[in-house]
């Protein structure tokens, strides 16, 4: 216990150094995805082995600290764990314009961004 003092010092809230000064507020964040959201990430994730490659994520925000994702769809690009190609605006808006005439009310999330290293 006295090794793990001396490395975080006198962090609050750490249960080595007594009551904190001040309580610690509970910012966590918690992303909810559905089966198919995951179904489809893990297929595009392979698919693009050994490149990285990108989607966006669809959803909803349900407070300020929770994202529910329920479906996702590919990027046309690929990158290297050095350098990633630029979203295409043009693919982005054309793909949310065509979800917009299908009557989903989701929208835009998040970046997926799948490593493949």
């Amino acid at each position: 216990m006295d090794r793990m003092s001396r490395f975080f010092g006198n962090l609050p809230g750490f249960a080595g150094t007594g009551a904190p000064e001040a309580p610690l507020v509970d910012s966590s964040e918690k992303v909810q995805i559905s089966s198919l959201a995951l179904l489809k990430m893990l297929k595009h994730g392979r698919a693009g082995v050994p490149m990285e490659v990108m989607g966006l994520m669809l959803g909803q925000f349900v407070d300020d600290y929770t994202i529910n994702c329920v479906d996702v769809f590919a990027m046309p690009q690929s990158g290297t764990g050095v350098s990633v190609e630029a979203v295409d605006p043009v693919f982005q808006t054309k793909m949310l314009e065509m979800l917009k005439q299908t009557g989903r009310p989701e929208m835009v999330v998040g970046l997926l961004r799948i490593c493949n290293q």
